[in-house]
């Protein structure tokens, strides 16, 4: 069937206001913090074969866990199977469509007509699994390949009960998992009810169309970088691993089509590694950011992007690898392809981000409750400079894309205090356009001892400058007086005891010289930059 490219349009918006509503209905309806309020959780529709037709704007890593996923699905369970009212569910990287076992992923089949047209899925992280060893995938969690929870809309629940069994902090797990059926749920009837408008020989023609006709927006976004070989290699360090690595990205541009290999070390005893679904998802993010923000995040974005990675490396790790925190990864190829692509399109191309994805997991037992808990959050950092502005302070970046947990929040929820809440001092690298700003974020436990799990990159490597801008603040953890140091990224606070948390800034673009006059006493005066900085690097003279 052919469709007017009105009509894909029209219908190209309906699934995109599908998605987004599901994923506004996931987090109004969920219970932890980490997603009623940091929005960790994401949506997507894809076809009855599997291909994405529409991903909310909510977070680019969450598509390596969604990926394939319909295809786990397909594979233990066959299309003649599935009845009306299943839900499956998984979390596995290599089994169950996920990239790391706290990301659970829920898939429904969408029917109409008595026949699978599409599947509704979503994703919510789940802040659960803590005190871990990720060595190895086997010490980070409850491994989840894809199962039914519903049968036939009948709540199956046995599986449900091994899955809570294993889970630290089962109530909030239960809800959650009840906000993510609500968002499938309200997906299918959004879904079905467009077939009923447009008839559903037209909805999925319009859906084949709209890969198209992304597809050809991609390659004409492709097609305006020169064509020609382009590398980069960026170094890698967190507090998880003792030595430093180096990851390389060698790209080619052939015309409407890109080609990008990467070099890595040997995946590692820790949570660093990255599955080749969470590769592509990156991948597919940075290439899109430069080549049509605007294109439709789905399948047809894909097909002229080329990816190679050796298998057995930290960027295609092979089971049973850990793979806990492998956003720290993921950030890294993003600058490993802005890097790159830097000569090629410069006014495209912003400075070294913060890079780090500094997260921190405290967790023990509430004084007030008696109950256990665990609290979750990735903190932001800087953004990095622009061609024509300054990057933004304290934000998240690139592949994570979720919010800083307010002070309150945090504190009402946890038995925790925030001492210090802070964008940090002359973090933002020095340039034409200044690179944004680190976060401080100073957390006591209170009335209690408690477990901490704080790593993040960049703490000696920093974000790069482009084009004479400088580098930014780098990563640093600094625990309080009479905290026993931290191995492999975890300690213990005692009732009192504090750690400060101090994220990287992000690079500068430009030469520092060319930096209006105006803008650097504006900083200086915002405090956002020393007296020191404004006098040797800017040559402001008081």
């Amino acid at each position: 069937m052919t469709v007017d490219p009105i009509t894909v349009e029209v219908i190209g918006n309906a699934l995109s206001s599908i998605v987004e509503e599901m994923g506004e209905t996931l987090v109004r309806a969920a219970y932890s913090t980490n997603v009623k309020e940091r929005r960790d959780s994401s949506t997507c529709l894809f076809d009855v074969r599997g291909r994405t037709l529409c991903q909310a704007m909510h977070i680019p890593m969450h598509l390596g866990s969604l990926l394939g996923v319909v295809e786990h699905v397909t594979a233990r369970h066959a299309l003649a199977e599935v009845r009306e009212g299943d839900v499956f569910i998984g979390n596995d990287a290599y089994t169950g469509g996920g990239t790391h076992l706290p990301d659970i992923v829920m898939v429904e089949p969408v029917f109409f007509e008595g026949e699978v047209v599409a599947w509704a899925t979503n994703i919510a992280h789940h802040a659960d699994f803590v005190d871990r060893g990720h060595a190895h995938i086997y010490q980070e969690g409850l491994r989840i390949p894809p199962v039914r929870l519903y049968r036939a809309g009948q709540m199956q629940q046995d599986v449900l009960d091994l899955i809570l069994l294993n889970c630290q902090v089962p109530r909030e797990r239960l809800n959650d998992l009840r906000a993510q059926m609500a968002a499938n749920r309200q997906g299918l009837r959004r879904f079905q009810s467009l077939c009923r408008k447009y008839g559903r020989a037209l909805v999925v023609a319009a859906g084949d169309a709209l890969l198209d006709y992304t597809e050809r927006l991609t390659r004409a976004g492709i097609a305006t970088i020169p064509p020609g070989v382009y590398e980069f290699a960026d170094r890698f360090d967190t507090d998880e691993i003792a030595d430093e690595k180096v990851f390389r990205a060698r790209i080619e541009v052939r015309g409407d089509e890109i080609f990008l290999g990467f070099d890595s070390p040997p995946q590692v005893r820790a949570g660093l590694n990255l599955v080749w679904t969470g590769l592509l998802a990156t991948v597919y993010y940075a290439v899109k950011t430069l080549v049509g923000p605007e294109i439709p995040a789905n399948g047809g974005l894909f097909r002229p992007i080329h990816v190679e990675a050796a298998p057995g490396t930290m960027l295609n790790c092979v089971a049973p690898a850990a793979v806990n925190s492998r956003t720290q990864t993921c950030q890294r190829v993003v600058d490993l392809i802005h890097g790159a692509l830097a000569p090629a399109i410069p006014e495209r191309i912003i400075a070294a981000c913060n890079g780090a994805c500094v997260s921190s997991t405290f967790s023990g037992v509430n004084p007030r409750t008696g109950e256990f808990y665990v609290y979750l959050e990735t903190i932001g950092g800087g953004s990095g400079a622009r061609a024509t502005k300054d990057g933004l302070d304290g934000v998240h970046v690139h592949i994570t894309n979720t919010s800083n947990l307010p002070v309150e929040a945090l504190e009402a929820e946890y038995p925790l205090v925030v001492e210090r809440y802070a964008l940090v001092d002359d973090s933002g690298g020095p340039g034409r356009w200044r690179g944004g700003l680190g976060l401080w974020r100073q957390i006591r436990a209170e009335g209690h001892a408690c477990h901490a799990f704080i790593h993040g990159s960049r703490r000696k490597s920093a974000p790069w400058g482009l084009f004479g801008g400088r580098e930014g603040g780098r990563c640093r953890i600094e625990y309080g007086a009479g905290v026993e140091p931290p191995v492999r990224a975890q300690g213990f606070l005692e009732p009192g005891q504090s750690v400060a948390i101090i994220t990287p800034g992000a690079g500068g673009y430009g030469d520092p010289a060319a930096r209006d006059r105006a803008l650097v006493w504006r900083d200086l005066a915002e405090g956002v930059i020393s007296r020191k900085v404004a006098r040797d690097v800017y040559g402001l003279i008081e």
